[in-house]
């Protein structure tokens, strides 16, 4: 890459995402962890992994504060210091399980952070190098690349030694992300005298944001369902966890895949005819998982990884895109905020209503819920 500058963006992108992926590797031991040795039921997990969420919930207001209070290299450097604090805690102690949540909350918020600054980059620096949609292939093939590890490592971590030893194998990874942290040069852009309050109200009153907003919650929305499906495999299926971690790494090849198709063509596509087709497709995918069995598992989790990728992709590009200048880091945090609490959505109404209607009735509801948003989309400039 000839651009020096583009090369340390695309490497602090790339280091910064590879590490928001393998901090998955705890998350098979937990689960493992809440059902089997806690003897947490489904809908209790759910609920679990929606707290630890909540710092993604308020995204815009790390996004002010990344626009506004010292650069987001600075952020992305403070972030690495705490996970390093974070993951010896969790990974030589054995934490009562209030305890633990609460670290767990605390360390997504400083990932959060951390994603924040980095999306701040991708925004200010893909728009001016017209790079934005590029700079999120391979900040999610980065991510993807890392779920490889997560898929295997976790699911072996998990079989020999549990959580804490997956969370102490992050400690060099912490590491090395700080090297294109330090090799990338942010430049210094003078920004008018501002609050909070101005800068909410800024975005509150853009039209267009309101509305992508508005069409980014009903796009993402409906019941999930993720989490019994997990259960089906380990209970009736009799999977074991090695395979489990192993079908999530052959998933991750072709989101991988996916990830590749969309760098190539995300220049090309016309987006918002795009999203028409993605939002059919997503309902007939949905509609798919009426018919469970162990082999029609297999194969939805490989097809549907590919295309699901490069759907997120468009998706992720669609908000970059549409940040708005000076107010990046915030704009595009309100945004993923707003996608953010889409999948707590899901994961809150997916749990309160399994027990009520069981999986079949879930599925069916969370396929006419990928509907709502198709009104919305004309509306879009």
């Amino acid at each position: 890459m000839k651009n020096k500058k583009l090369f340390w963006i695309f490497a602090l992108s790339s280091a910064v995402y590879f590490t928001q992926g393998i901090e998955g590797l705890p998350s098979q031991g937990l689960f493992y962890y809440l059902k089997e040795t806690l003897s947490f039921p489904a809908e209790k997990i759910m609920l679990i992994g929606s707290l630890t969420t909540f710092a993604w919930l308020i995204k815009p207001l790390i996004g002010y504060l990344i626009d506004h209070l010292l650069s987001k290299r600075a952020w992305i450097f403070i972030s690495l210091a705490l996970d390093l604090v974070f993951v010896l805690i969790l990974g030589l102690t054995q934490l009562p399980i209030f305890i633990l949540l609460a670290l767990l909350v605390i360390s997504s918020a400083s990932a959060a952070f951390r994603d924040v600054a980095v999306d701040g980059v991708m925004c200010v620096e893909g728009k001016q190098y017209q790079a934005t949609g590029k700079i999120q292939s391979i900040q999610w093939i980065s991510i993807l690349i890392a779920g490889l590890f997560t898929g295997l490592g976790g699911g072996l971590l998990a079989q020999k030694w549990g959580y804490q030893a997956a969370f102490l194998c992050l400690v060099p990874v912490y590491l090395l992300v700080g090297i294109p942290a330090y090799f990338y040069r942010e430049e210094k852009t003078a920004r008018p005298p501002s609050t909070l309050l101005r800068d909410l109200k800024l975005l509150i009153s853009d039209k267009q944001i309101l509305i992508i907003g508005l069409f980014i919650f009903l796009y993402k929305y409906s019941p999930s369902f993720g989490t019994p499906l997990f259960f089906i495999q380990r209970d009736i299926f009799k999977w074991d966890k090695i395979w489990i971690g192993a079908l999530g790494s052959i998933s991750t090849v072709f989101g991988v895949i996916g990830a590749l198709c969309y760098y190539k063509f995300s220049q090309r596509i016309n987006i918002k005819k795009w999203l028409y087709g993605s939002v059919i497709l997503g309902a007939l995918t949905t509609l798919s998982y009426l018919y469970y069995t162990p082999q029609t598992a297999i194969a939805y989790d490989v097809a549907y990884s590919l295309l699901g990728m490069f759907i997120f992709l468009m998706v992720m590009d669609f908000m970059a895109r549409h940040s708005v200048s000076g107010l990046e880091a915030t704009s595009f945090a309100f945004l993923c905020s707003i996608n953010n609490l889409a999948v707590v959505a899901s994961n809150l109404s997916g749990a309160f209503l399994l027990p009520l209607i069981g999986l079949k009735w879930l599925i069916i509801i969370s396929a006419s819920a990928s509907f709502l948003c198709l009104l919305l989309i004309n509306r879009i400039e």
